[in-house]
């Protein structure tokens, strides 16, 4: 595919408000999507969902979530692999004929050298490792290659096998990269970290051909894929930010699948009967997070009063429909240790009680507070509802709308008093979360933990991370599981950001799409058909 057919093809995907209907390519799938928060494609340090779920249809994995149980792992580029008997020890053995894009092949000896670099650059995605006992010192001797079809990972504990597979195997920590591409690139030492800025380089079914930020992403077919072709040669992603333009694209059959649409516009597709509407709860958590550097949210009294203000119910069924469902705690539905749906959300909106709190806290008129939040469809209507409610009780909150790239910024650089966004866990497990919501290893911001959203609102408590650890060694799974169900009732109390929705995967899917394949961990782009 040559640089014009490309340009061609984005402008093809971004086509709209033309008399009549027009088709996309009968061997591509064509999605509009906000996709302004994509910054790099490097493993090490991906960061946002929207590139996450494209990176995994780009670079395959080592295990895989079974579509029809995501608490279940498949094979991926590892075809099995065997546990020791004191848990420390897991051997993968490697697909037989793994191939980079270009023909040459790719060895359990690459492999080895791709997770070992996410440790060594230390970028946000190198705590998915690590949190396991592996470090800079450690990882060359821990995370080895014998040969060219066999990868062994040693751990200095007995962690749950299930959760480290979860964790690490089925993450795209362990992309299979082409070191000799990389190292060829390198600039500086940054073992291609600046080459995948732009680039991948990888064992996977898609591969990148274009991304130009605020414009599109075309994957194309890799043709030398060990495993099963993709059934449609080209994923053209149109980067479309207005909800309702997405939905006026996908009426009119100028895209195939809209991915950003708002309840209104859902509703509206799914009445209509002509695209059909899908969701799947995903293990992704829309939250409030307060600044505990900020005088005024490091009271926990503060933070619990702010959950008082908001009205689960109302959002739940006037903004939320299709987008997700209520829920307080930091462990989603469906993740081992979770709460029920019950226990899992006991606040409603309480003025009196949110004015009680205020003035237990010292702030009997209330307080002024900014409020940062990005363009997710949803966002406006939370926080304004929010903001109504507070000023009720005399706490004014300024909204400031951005981009999603300008508020990610803003977040991990800790430049922000309280903002609104999302978080997604990889693992369905409790431990998922706790090890990033609540836990935090260094809260110092020479640390630059970024992947912690605890670290990013400055909530440093000691006897939660002792909690955090003791629940991720707790060898008996009913006790490991109750530790997790107090950890979430303490956290709901004091945490550091309100967690409101648990959120749907929603999309309006043209007629002339089969087979669209997903649940909460993953989407499947090369089954999908026309």
């Amino acid at each position: 595919m040559t640089m014009k057919t490309l340009t061609a093809a984005i402008a093809l995907a971004a086509g709209c408000c033309a008399a009549s209907q027009a088709a996309t390519p009968p061997d591509s799938l064509v999605m509009a999507w906000n996709i302004d928060a994509i910054s790099t494609w490097d493993p090490a340090q991906i960061g946002e969902v929207v590139t996450s779920e494209i990176y995994s249809n780009t670079c395959d994995t080592l295990v895989d979530f079974r579509v029809s149980d995501e608490t279940q792992l498949d094979p991926g580029m590892a075809k099995s692999w065997d546990v020791s008997a004191d848990r420390k020890t897991i051997t993968f053995h490697l697909q037989d004929n793994l191939k980079f894009a270009d023909g040459s092949p790719a060895t359990a000896g690459d492999l080895a050298w791709s997770m070992q670099r996410v440790v060594k650059l230390g970028y946000g995605n190198a705590a998915a490792i690590k949190e396991y006992g592996f470090s800079k010192e450690n990882v060359d001797s821990s995370i080895t290659a014998p040969d060219d079809k066999t990868l062994v990972m040693s751990f200095d504990k007995a962690y749950p096998t299930n959760l480290v597979l979860q964790a690490i195997a089925a993450n795209n920590v362990s992309s299979l990269l082409d070191r000799k591409l990389l190292e060829k690139q390198a600039v500086d030492g940054d073992l291609g970290h600046k080459y995948l800025s732009t680039h991948t380089a990888c064992v996977g079914p898609y591969q990148l051909v274009r991304w130009n930020a605020g414009e599109g992403v075309v994957l194309q077919a890799s043709p030398n894929y060990w495993g099963k072709a993709p059934v449609l040669k080209r994923i053209l992603i149109r980067h479309v930010a207005e909800t309702g333009t997405q939905r006026l694209l996908v009426t009119q059959g100028d895209v195939d699948i809209a991915r950003d649409l708002s309840a209104d516009d859902l509703k509206t597709l799914d009445e209509g009967g002509k695209v059909k509407v899908e969701k799947v709860l995903k293990p992704q958590l829309f939250f409030w997070t307060y600044n505990n550097e900020d005088p005024i949210f490091k009271n926990e009294k503060v933070r619990l009063a702010m959950r008082y203000l908001i009205d689960y119910d109302g959002l739940g069924n006037s903004v939320m429909p299709y987008l997700g469902v209520p829920r307080a705690s930091f462990v989603q539905q469906g993740a081992f240790g979770a709460l029920d749906a019950k226990q899992g959300q006991p606040f409603h909106l309480d003025l009196d009680k949110a004015k009680q709190l205020l003035t237990e806290a010292g702030y009997p008129n209330g307080f002024s507070a900014s409020v940062l939040f990005g363009t997710l469809p949803h966002s406006a209507p939370i926080a304004q509802s929010i903001q109504q409610n507070a000023a009720k009780i005399g706490v004014k909150l300024n909204l400031e709308r951005m981009a999603n790239a300008q508020l990610f910024s803003r977040v991990r650089g800790r430049e922000f008093q309280s903002a609104m966004m999302a978080w997604q866990t990889s693992v369905p497990d409790a431990y998922g979360n706790a090890s990033r919501l609540v836990y935090n290893p260094d809260n110092s911001k020479e640390a630059r933990a970024t992947q912690y959203p605890s670290w990013r609102a400055a909530y440093f408590d000691p006897q939660m991370n002792q909690k955090v650890e003791t629940a991720l060694l707790e060898p008996d799974d009913s006790k490991r599981s109750a530790l997790y169900a107090d950890l979430q009732q303490e956290q709901m109390q004091k945490g550091p950001m309100a967690i409101m929705f648990q959120m749907y995967n929603s999309a309006g899917i043209n007629a002339v799409v089969k087979n669209w394949t997903w649940n909460g961990f993953r989407v499947w782009y090369g089954d999908a058909s026309k």
